[in-house]
């Protein structure tokens, strides 16, 4: 444990400490407290309220100014084990320390990080497990030496730290440069050289070179094609690859002679820019049904098929734009690759090559999971594709190398399944590897590792964990779409973060397992297709000619398969959710909070879109989430009230959708319990539609409460009804209310939220991650060969352990 962590630890003993001294009586009365509910786990919630509950106000202030208060929000959990009571705090995003409290010795004492996990498996097995016989991750030792900031509000901005500390080394002096000359001389793309070529052998000579190029472009036409001074350039050791113009060409050259010159981070991350380095990029979804029409709706698939759709488009056109001010003609690739289905289901999802609709050259790629028995024909939940994935890889490297003709420049995975091939092919392939994340199911699922053993059987979490640890680990470079999604907010841990440490009692401990200030993390946020989802407002563009269908999805009065239930008042504002219909998205939690709220009611109607009414679904959660569903509207009389659509597919009318709410003056309201990020946050607000979302997650980064949205937690729902109660209320009294907040969402959507924005700022990592990773010791060796251990000696028999799902007739 290192001195830092010590001295931390200490200060919240002594806080502990001096506060039992100080007022033993009511101290001893709150943890006895803990104590008396018995061995157990107390979460942040239940920690205040019995604070609150021993404690006054005036009570409060003895304890040292609120000191120990302050221990007290801060800790994330509570283990009891009578006499001891442990606490993990965790004083700001990234940072945690460990205490326990022996309450019948009013002792306090610090605990290592492995010493908390250990006290804290004894709530799963009953015992303390010897800790010199249990597997401890640990990659703080091969990371120890790695740059990385120590401010929380640095965490996702690695690329921005990284360029300025191995800058710092680079430009020691001019001489130190010749990294960057070795960079840009090997350059080439399918052995055609580009940038420099072998004239130049050393930093004089570039800039010999860069010097009379400089003065000759001076004396032509700002206009003149590069083609028609190729030659010159050639002659004094200049490729392609500088620009399409001389204007260009010129401005790129003094770029880099000002970086010679006067070397600094920034001007060396606007240069990379211009270096044409990414022609073929390999994206990873491989689970489920991924095809462009009839299946986002489908379980396993949804946002992550939108995201990967929308990315791939804007991808291709920075692309295209870079590749043409560079003055190549070289044809860029994308390929998602996913899953082959032969039992297709009426969509294209059994078809190898598929081209993506709004791009010239980017496909969907599929590849078939496979066994010894032959090709695997159905769909199969995500939770149960480990025991595929190691030949997938393999075959799809095969399918790679026949269809690119090349090695890819980059390989994005998604999602933990597609993040693990990933790790695979990259590892394979020496390429440069992004991961996303999507979502990390362990925040999904509160107590998925101390209690693992208890979702293995459906969700066979020991292998996701050790999944994503595998990926997280290995990545060149981490995208998130929120700060939220690494390291949280002040009171909630970030998905990322949940990694540090945790232990799966009877497999293994994690001590170090992922680190928040790793600059391999970076913020970059997705937007909307603004083909489909533009304001209410732009007349022009809007799709009338869809209102005949969407009228008849809101308000035909016969229920059939597509929807149910009637709208009486067809005049009142429409509040409209839509997501798949399972326990975290809580469009059950959003009925039953708003037909409890009487007033609400004769506000607004209410509209859901989700689930499938016109088969049985086969996924367990769904099937609980239908029955809730039908249970509250009878409950509730809400016959009238609300409508119930089935799950759309048709993501141009959907657009056309939110506008059409829009016009009735309605809102959009996300009440998910928790929301990595918020697709259909984003497309509300990128319709001008008032949105309520969840501030558990993205969400709660992505609106400015009361600006441009309005926050709301799903956990309250009494709470979450009377805050859009009252924006109706207000908007009743004054029309204008309701503009407001639509303009201040769209003016956020167009400040942060763009696939234009995205496109650039992925562009630019991955230039700036390659670089580095050439020229310094950016690859993690060290760290690479742990983790090949690692997955052949965990990973790979856990994987063997998962069943093999029977061809489609999983239910998870």
């Amino acid at each position: 444990m290192s001195q830092r962590t010590l001295t931390r630890a200490h200060s919240v003993r002594e806080r502990i400490g001096d506060s039992l001294s100080s007022h033993p009586n009511e101290l001893v009365a709150l943890f006895s407290r803990f104590v008396h509910q018995g061995k157990g786990m107390l979460q942040p919630h239940q920690l205040l309220a019995e604070y609150g509950a021993v404690f006054s106000e005036a009570d409060r202030e003895k304890l040292k100014d609120g000191a120990f208060e302050d221990v007290i929000r801060a800790a994330q959990e509570a283990i009891v084990i009578p006499p001891w009571v442990a606490l993990a705090i965790r004083p700001r995003p990234g940072v945690w320390e460990y205490v326990r409290v022996n309450i019948s010795e009013l002792a306090v004492e610090e605990l290592t990080v492995p010493e908390y996990l250990q006290f804290k498996e004894e709530l799963a097995d009953g015992s303390l497990q010897n800790g010199n016989f249990v597997l401890e991750l640990d990659f703080e030792p091969f990371n120890a030496s790695f740059p990385r900031p120590s401010l929380s509000k640095s965490i996702g901005n690695g690329v921005q730290f990284l360029n300025r500390h191995l800058s710092s080394k680079l430009f020691q002096d001019k001489e130190s440069l010749y990294p960057l000359l070795n960079f840009l001389r090997k350059h080439n793309y399918k052995g055609m050289s580009m940038m420099l070529n072998d004239r130049i052998q050393s930093l004089s000579a570039l800039r010999a070179a860069l010097r009379k190029a400089e003065q000759h472009l001076l004396s032509i036409p700002s206009k003149t094609p590069y083609s028609e001074f190729n030659h010159r350039f050639q002659e004094l050791g200049l490729e392609k690859g500088w620009g399409d113009t001389a204007r260009r060409v010129y401005e790129n050259i003094h770029l880099l002679l000002d970086l010679l010159e006067a070397p600094d981070p920034t001007t060396l991350e606007n240069f990379l820019g211009t270096i044409p380095m990414m022609f073929n990029v390999v994206i990873l979804s491989p689970h489920g049904y991924f095809a462009q029409a009839n299946v986002l709706g489908y379980p396993d698939t949804g946002g992550q098929v939108v995201y990967i759709l929308d990315q791939v488009r804007a991808l291709e056109d920075e692309m295209l734009l870079r590749i043409k001010r560079q003055g190549l003609h070289i044809t860029p690739r994308i390929l998602i690759v996913t899953r082959l289905l032969p039992d297709a289901v009426g969509t294209t999802c059994g078809q190898r090559l598929e081209k993506v609709l709004g791009t010239e050259h980017t496909h969907i790629l599929r590849v078939p999971f496979r066994t010894e028995n032959g090709i695997v024909r159905k769909w199969i939940s995500r939770f149960e594709v480990w025991p595929f994935l190691e030949t997938y890889t393999e075959d799809v490297a095969n399918e790679l190398a026949a269809e690119l003709q090349a090695t890819p420049d980059l390989i994005i995975g998604n999602y933990s399944d597609g993040n693990l091939v990933s790790t695979l092919l990259a590892h394979k392939l020496g390429v440069t590897q992004c991961t996303i994340a999507h979502a990390l199911e362990k925040t999904k699922y509160p107590n998925s590792d101390i209690y693992w053993k208890k979702f293995e059987n459906q969700y066979h979490f020991s292998c996701q964990f050790t999944a994503d640890l595998i990926a997280m680990n290995h990545a060149d470079f981490i995208i998130t779409s929120t700060f939220q999604e690494i390291a949280g907010s002040k009171d909630t841990v970030g998905q990322y973060e949940s990694h540090t440490a945790f232990a799966l009692p009877g497999l293994y401990r994690v001590v170090h397992g992922i680190d928040v200030f790793d600059p391999k993390f970076n913020i970059v946020s997705p937007g909307a297709d603004t083909t489909i989802y533009f304001p209410y407002t732009e007349k022009q563009k809007r799709l009338t000619s869809l209102h005949p269908e969407i009228e008849e999805l809101l308000f035909n009065p016969k229920d059939n398969t597509e929807h149910k239930g009637v709208l009486k008042d067809i005049k009142k504002p429409i509040i409209f959710s839509m997501a798949r219909l399972d326990r975290v998205k809580n469009l059950t939690g959003l009925v039953e909070f708003y037909g409890k709220n009487d007033r609400l009611k004769e506000l607004v109607n209410l509209v859901v879109v989700g689930g499938d009414h016109g088969k049985e679904s086969k996924d367990r959660e769904e099937q609980a989430e239908f029955k809730k569903m039908y249970s509250l509207i009878e409950k509730y009389n809400l016959h009238g009230h609300i409508r119930w659509i089935s799950a759309q597919m048709n993501r141009v009318r959907n657009g056309e959708l939110y506008r059409y709410i829009a016009d009735t003056r309605g809102a959009f309201i996300q009440p998910a319990f928790y929301e990595a990020f918020g697709l259909t946050v984003i497309e509300s607000m990128t319709c001008g539609l008032p949105t309520f979302a969840t501030v558990h997650g993205g969400p709660g980064e992505i609106i400015v409460d009361g600006v441009s949205g309005f926050h709301i937690d799903p956990y309250q729902g009494d709470k979450a009804a009377n805050i859009i109660l009252n924006f109706f209320g207000k908007c009743k009294e004054d029309p204008t209310y309701w503009d407001k907040i639509s303009r201040g969402g769209l003016q956020r959507i167009e400040e942060k939220y763009t696939w234009k924005l995205y496109s650039e700022r992925l562009m630019t990592l991955s230039g700036v991650y390659g670089f580095w990773k050439y020229v310094s010791n950016l690859d993690r060796r060290e760290t690479r060969r742990y983790l090949e251990m690692f997955y052949a000696l965990k990973y790979r028999n856990l994987a063997k352990s998962v069943p093999l799902a029977a061809d489609g007739e999983s239910c998870i």
